[in-house]
């Protein structure tokens, strides 16, 4: 049987790693990975605190340089596990996830990504969630809020996450096309809506398309990222 390991990356989430860590200790992971990229807060202190409490060996923090592509390459490099589940800390898993990643795998599929929803009952959010798995099936282009899982073996052939400050997600998708188009996992992942409601819902999505089309027409990702800061500070 395969063994699949979650990877986190995280940056100043005291507040909210408990609960994810509660969360994700009912699933049948080999290893939980949690990639610390220097928070300023207590979050490496709760982890081990939960871990220490909880008698759960299977999770294992790890430092690393800040940038989510870097924490996600470094609980990589860490994991021994046959499979990768890539997951943000604001992520929850349905319970059936692992077998359903197994079975991707076990089907013949390299890698692939969960369907998701929002912990929201706005209907514009169900829109937005349905609307993102739809341009996964037609592009085969998936991203972090999608919990993409990947052989790793085939990550390490694929080189990994690319070192870039934003829209690594969009690039390893793009890198692993070329080998295969994604599983879908339709059971889905509950993401957080927190980022939508405090920016507002349209303007979210019209500032991140405006991302995307800049990145796909060749804008540098540092650019991306800076622009992607000055949006979440406004």
């Amino acid at each position: 049987m395969h063994t699949v390991a979650a990877v986190v990356p995280v940056l100043n989430e005291a507040r909210g790693i408990g609960d994810f860590l509660a969360a994700i200790a009912a699933h049948d992971f080999a290893e939980i990975i949690i990639v610390d990229g220097g928070s300023g807060d207590a979050t490496r202190q709760v982890i081990e605190t939960f871990r220490d409490q909880a008698r759960d060996p299977r999770i294992a923090p790890v430092s690393s340089e800040r940038g989510r592509a870097r924490q996600m390459n470094a609980g990589a490099r860490r994991a021994t596990s046959d499979i990768l589940v890539f997951l943000h800390a604001d992520t929850r898993l349905p319970p059936e996830a692992v077998s359903v990643v197994r079975r991707a795998i076990d089907g013949g599929k390299d890698w692939g990504r969960f369907d998701v929803r929002f912990d929201s009952r706005h209907p514009f959010l169900h829109v937005v969630a349905n609307f993102m798995g739809w341009r996964s099936r037609l592009t085969g282009i998936c991203t972090g809020d999608q919990a993409i899982f990947i052989r790793c073996d085939v990550f390490e052939r694929a080189g990994g996450y690319a070192d870039i400050a934003l829209m690594e997600d969009i690039d390893l998708s793009r890198r692993l096309k070329r080998t295969g188009r994604p599983a879908r996992a339709a059971a889905p992942v509950t993401a957080s809506a927190r980022r939508w409601r405090e920016q507002g819902i349209l303007r979210t999505i019209v500032q991140m398309w405006r991302l995307r089309l800049m990145y796909f027409r060749g804008a540098s990702p540092v650019l991306l990222a800076a622009q992607y800061a000055d949006i979440r500070e406004r």
